[in-house]
């Protein structure tokens, strides 16, 4: 299943160095949760949920991000800047997901920018 999880995840840190941003950290896992990518878009610092569905039944792939998992997210969003000494307060964050529906070619992308509050 991590497997799976990493290749998607690659998937999607490629599609979104393509649309500009900076990778800085894969699988950032700490004891309140992971971050599946960590990377930049200009001076703002972007936490990552990757999604991966077979199709959109059942809500498809965003329908999984729940409001535990974002609050787990950005718990470790925090644990990540503190660990880092980065002012999490005055840093520009942003929380993004990335929505993977299909399991080939050609995969649907969504990506979602703020796709939930801090």
């Amino acid at each position: 299943m991590r497997e799976r999880g990493n290749k998607f995840e690659q998937i999607a840190k490629s599609y979104l160095q393509n649309q500009g941003l900076v990778a800085i950290c894969d699988n950032f896992s700490c004891k309140v949760g992971e971050i599946d990518l960590i990377m930049s878009d200009g001076k703002t610092l972007v936490f990552i949920e990757v999604k991966q569905r077979a199709s959109n039944a059942y809500g498809g792939a965003l329908a999984a991000v729940s409001k535990a998992k974002q609050g787990r997210v950005i718990k470790s969003a925090m644990f990540y800047c503190q660990q880092h000494k980065i002012n999490f307060q005055q840093q520009a964050t942003r929380f993004d997901v990335v929505a993977i529906t299909g399991s080939k070619e050609p995969l649907e992308i969504a990506w979602i920018k703020h796709a939930f509050p801090q």
